[in-house]
Formats: structure tokens, sequence, C-alpha cells
């Protein structure tokens, strides 16, 4: 089984170990996901599966002729997951949360909560400007650069968009699987609202 799934982040609780201690956990909704199709290198240059996950509301045609072909039903959403060994997957094939077990390190890929536009103090973590009489310059970015080049670098930290992009939180531990409901519950919290979309895949950076 490829160890990644597609799943659901449902939300924030808490949870007792075995020494009484309070851990602080995710729980995901992960699974049951589908294998769509398969990515071969003499086709595609690389080896990867395509994995559905949740039913949808309704499907267009181009996506209806994919899952027809390959005979399964149709699903919302599609990701890619790398193997090494394509020939060990079978289109079709099926698998749920109980792909990973608790103690194992996993990486979490979401899309981080949209903030909108927001000033430089609040999306880079800049120091604000004195506090005193006669300041105006209490949160605005302060110079841009010196007067030679007369121009803006690239790269330069100014106001603008923050959030909705992807993100991915490292080396989080799984507390506890319940293959049953498919429910995984990953320690500290994960990128993304609730009820929004994301990917666990077994760390790259254990350690």
């Amino acid at each position: 089984m490829p160890k990644g799934i597609i799943g659901k982040k449902v939300g924030m609780t808490q949870v007792f170990d075995e020494n009484g201690h309070i851990v602080p956990v995710t729980v995901v909704q992960a699974g049951p996901c589908v294998v769509v199709d398969k990515r071969t290198p003499e086709r595609d240059g690389y080896s990867a599966i395509l994995v559905g996950f949740e039913k949808p509301r309704k499907v267009n045609k181009p996506g209806a002729g994919q899952f027809k072909k390959a005979r399964v039903e149709p699903r919302r959403y599609l990701v890619e997951f790398q193997v090494d060994n394509i020939d060990d997957y079978e289109i079709g094939q099926e698998f749920k949360a109980d792909i990973f077990a608790r103690g194992e390190k996993v990486d979490v890929t979401g899309k981080s909560k949209g903030k909108g536009f927001q000033g430089t103090v609040k999306r880079w973590n800049f120091r604000t400007g004195p506090k005193t009489h006669g300041s105006h310059a209490y949160r605005i970015p302060g110079s841009l650069g010196s007067t030679d080049p007369a121009r803006v670098f690239k790269g330069k930290k100014l106001p603008g968009r923050m959030g909705g992009k992807k993100v991915t939180t490292q080396n989080l531990e799984i507390v506890d699987v319940n293959g049953e409901e498919n429910i995984i519950l990953v320690k500290g919290a994960i990128p993304g609202a609730n009820k929004s979309l994301v990917t666990i895949r077994e760390a790259v950076k254990v350690g």
C-alpha cells in the first residue's frame, strides 16, 4: 500500500496518553481512497499512482470518461503519489486509514487559511514604529531600499495577499488510528481550515 492518503481536516481536540498527559491532536477523516490511474516511466517519465477521494456532486464528461475507463466510481478529489514500483498497485485498488499506525511520523500538506490583504506587521512580522506623540509611522513598512538603484529589489517584503497557499508541516506524529471509521489523530496542528482537503504522506525527514 502507498504511504500516502487523502483526507479532510475535521478539527482539533485533545486526548490523554498512557501517562495521563494531555496531547493536542488534529482529527483527519482519511479515506477510503481508490487508485484511479497509474503513471508509468515509459509513458509519463515517472512512477506514480493517481488516487481519488470522496464522491462528487456531479462529474463533467472528460472526468466521467476517465473514471469509466478505469472502471471505478467517480471521485471528487484526485492526488498523485509517487511510488517506487508501479507494479505493486492495481487500478481500482482501495486503501483506508489503517495503512498508517500509531507512532509513525508523517508530513501533512494542506492549503493555509486565507487572510486577505495584510500589511507587513501581520504578514512578515515587522516591528512597529515608535508609539510616541507625533509618530506617523506606527505600522508602515519604512524605507524600501537605497536611493542609488532607484528601484525596489525583487523579493522585497511588502503588504499583499496573505495565506491561501500550499503548506506542508513535517515530522508530525500519529497518535491514534481508527481503521473502522477512517479517522487519524495527528499530534499538533496541521495546515488549513476545518473541512479543507489535506494529504498525509510518510515523513521524508524522519529524525
